[in-house]
């Protein structure tokens, strides 16, 4: 029997049998045969090159794969994802090659053996998975604009805005790292003063200097638990960043859309929000508990509702001192190409309510961090 024989039993007895039993007859019909590893991989590389023709990215990919299986089948994809992009003939922008530096380690840890039918079955089952991955909105970041900027709007180190970003990446994670509030402070502030100028001076260089840059989209991950909470929570960041988001709650993420510097800005504080409000959720939790009180699920669902509420406030007041008359004009015609763009992605879009926010206490300390977290106004450019 050939090998592509035994792989086509095995996918007919697996992947399209919903029971376990067709599971185990697969796995042991590719465990009997070793000769059938290459062809197993070969059509593994084809899934995922299914996977990208059907919009996502690898990032995506191996979030799914995270939430819906085991550590196993991470590494697995990883080590698909990069095997497929060894010959893969379609031109990537910086973004995807960003993600394809960042996917996990794809070898086990020594101490863990894993015989070939326990193979098999995490293959069959990743296989499984990857069969049935829907049709994403394509995020094509391939497109060129006329000064030479990719499609996600990184420009490599060429471009001194690059320098500028790193050094606001910089600035957020020691905020987020010390244990001294006056230094997080001011680490914050200053990270918010470089992100506000960086998205001005780029919105009005755009308008002195007509390139063609469009907005473009990406996908940022809403992990659970109380991923309504921060769903709202990078909502409110992207719209006070200029960007518009839709939150895709089955497979863990949101499309935001908006012009590359916003992006990134959107990226930077929604990352450093979230990390700010986690830590100061766990110093309040930890006070509610001192005192006798158990409602810990509830707690947390009320205390980070309140704080995406509150902080969107501020980010909203904060965008309307940001603007002044010589950019209002700018900001109106970036704001329209935007919401095309956005339409064009989500033609038909549902709104939804927010679930589980019942513990008043909870709201009261979401409020009160959102009210200290490090959203401060830009000073105006000279």
């Amino acid at each position: 029997m050939s090998t592509s024989s035994t792989v086509d039993r095995a996918f007919r007895a697996a992947l399209y049998d919903p029971g376990d039993t067709g599971l185990d007859t697969g796995a042991s019909l590719l465990a009997a045969d070793p000769a059938a590893d290459a062809e197993l991989a070969r059509r593994g590389e084809e899934f995922v090159a299914t996977a990208w023709r059907r919009g996502w990215q690898p990032a995506d990919v191996v979030r799914i794969v995270r939430r819906e299986l085991d550590d196993v089948h991470v590494r697995l994809v990883a080590a698909l994802i990069r095997a497929q992009a060894a010959h893969d003939d379609r031109p990537r922008g910086p973004r995807w090659n960003a993600q394809l530096a960042d996917l996990p380690a794809e070898k086990a840890p020594r101490t863990e053996r894993v015989d070939r039918f326990s193979q098999a079955t995490a293959a069959l089952e990743l296989y499984r998975l990857l069969l049935r991955l829907p049709v994403l909105e394509s995020l094509d970041e391939t497109a060129t604009a006329a000064d030479g900027r990719s499609g996600d709007g990184r420009n490599g180190d060429r471009h001194p805005e690059s320098r500028m970003l790193t050094r606001i990446r910089a600035l957020l994670a020691k905020a987020e790292a010390t244990g001294f509030p006056e230094e997080a402070e001011a680490l914050s502030a200053k990270a918010q003063e470089l992100m506000a100028r960086h998205s001005v001076d780029e919105a009005l260089l755009a308008a002195r200097t007509p390139s063609g840059q469009a907005p473009t989209a990406c996908r940022i991950g809403v992990e659970p638990p109380y991923e309504q909470a921060k769903a709202v929570l990078l909502d409110a960041v992207a719209s006070a960043n200029h960007c518009r988001a839709v939150w895709n709650e089955p497979f863990g993420f949101s499309t935001v859309v908006g012009f590359a510097p916003d992006l990134e800005a959107v990226e930077l504080l929604y990352t450093s929000l979230l990390v700010q409000a986690t830590t100061a959720m766990t110093k309040a939790e930890a006070a509610q508990r001192k005192g006798g009180r158990k409602r810990t699920k509830t707690f947390r669902q009320s205390f980070l509702a309140a704080y995406a509420h509150r902080v969107g406030t501020r980010l909203a007041a904060v965008a309307e001192t940001q603007v002044t008359d010589d950019l209002l004009p700018v900001l109106a015609t970036r704001e329209v190409a935007v919401t095309e763009r956005l339409d064009r992605l989500f033609p038909h879009t549902t709104t939804t309510r927010l679930r589980g926010v019942s513990d008043a206490a909870g709201w009261q300390e979401g409020a009160r961090a959102a009210d200290a977290a490090q959203v401060k106004p830009r000073r105006h450019l000279p």
